[in-house]
């Protein structure tokens, strides 16, 4: 089969065996979603060498399940080791000997065909498009973040980054009823949330008065200096989430928040079960979020679009 790899830094269209893992089902891929994840590894973060990619739809071509043979699937991305007491509890996200589909471990969807365990498997339900699918992975993402933090229609919301993550997480946190912002320097995007709803402010325009900062700032740039931003924007006692994850370090001002009584929350993987309800319920909106398709032949082109999109 064909699949995009990286090894040793270099992105590059392969061919392989179809994959085989004792116990777990096979996937034969319909469409998967770069994000920016994807590209900060091309990078250098987490010194991954093999298939990229975790966002995507498939069909269930062998299962020990039989029920989800022929079925349309989107599958979570960490595969626990199925013993700790993380999965136990029926949470593989924190599972110390986890496989990360496309990024530690496990190679991933731009590929023709994959593995997971069937329990990672999700099946699709009807009314939603293999289109609106893909998004399953990052509207989960999304949706971790209200499961983590209590945000109500009292309070300021700032999002920082206007990329498909962003857009995503705005969308989600508008479901509040808040007074929310999108923070972005690209001005497609942010008349893109703007049809939305969601109110777009340039990055290097933004003015706040001392008693009118956010109380939540999310930061989902992907890039280093979405902390500092973050830092500079959030009210005392205020609460950072932070999405981004990237190669390389940041700079953090400790004493900013120890001053300031700030909160700093790591928000990661979500459930699956909730984006898939939002979007079975039409309770979010998906529409523009995808700017280009791409064969798999044509993939290393698609990570180099996706690479000056993004920038």
């Amino acid at each position: 089969m064909k699949a995009l790899r990286i090894e040793n830094g270099v992105v590059d269209l392969s061919e392989m065996a179809i994959p085989h893992r004792d116990g777990e089902a096979l996937i034969r891929m319909s469409v998967a979603g770069i994000c920016n994840t994807d590209l900060e590894i091309v990078r250098g973060y987490a010194n991954f060498n093999g298939t990229l990619g975790h966002e995507f739809v498939g069909i269930v071509e062998e299962s020990p399940d039989a029920e989800q043979i022929g079925r349309r699937v989107v599958g979570e991305i960490n595969a626990g080791c199925g013993v700790c007491e993380d999965c136990k509890r029926g949470d593989s996200r924190h599972c110390l000997n986890r496989t990360v589909l496309g990024i530690h471990n496990r190679d991933g969807a731009f590929a023709e065909y994959l593995t997971l365990p069937p329990r990672n498997l999700l099946i699709i339900p009807d009314k939603i498009s293999d289109i609106q699918a893909v998004f399953t992975e990052p509207l989960a993402a999304a949706c971790e973040i209200l499961d983590q933090v209590a945000i109500n229609k009292n309070h300021k919301v700032a999002v920082i980054g206007d990329g498909k993550l962003g857009q995503l997480i705005a969308r989600v946190i508008q479901t509040t009823g808040c007074d929310l912002i999108l923070i972005g320097k690209h001005p497609a995007k942010l008349e893109l949330a703007a049809r939305d709803g969601i109110k777009g402010v340039a990055s290097d325009s933004l003015t706040f008065k001392p008693g009118d900062r956010p109380d939540f700032v999310i930061e989902a740039s992907g890039s280093p200096s979405g902390l500092k931003m973050a830092l500079d924007l959030v009210r005392p006692r205020g609460t950072i989430i932070l999405k981004s994850t990237f190669h390389g370090a940041v700079e953090l001002d400790t004493s900013r928040i120890v001053v300031d009584e700030i909160s700093i929350v790591g928000s990661r993987c979500g459930r699956f079960e909730k984006a898939l309800r939002m979007m079975e319920q039409n309770e979010v909106d998906l529409g523009g979020l995808i700017t280009s398709t791409y064969s798999l032949t044509e993939g290393v082109a698609a990570m180099n679009e996706a690479g000056q999109s993004s920038r």
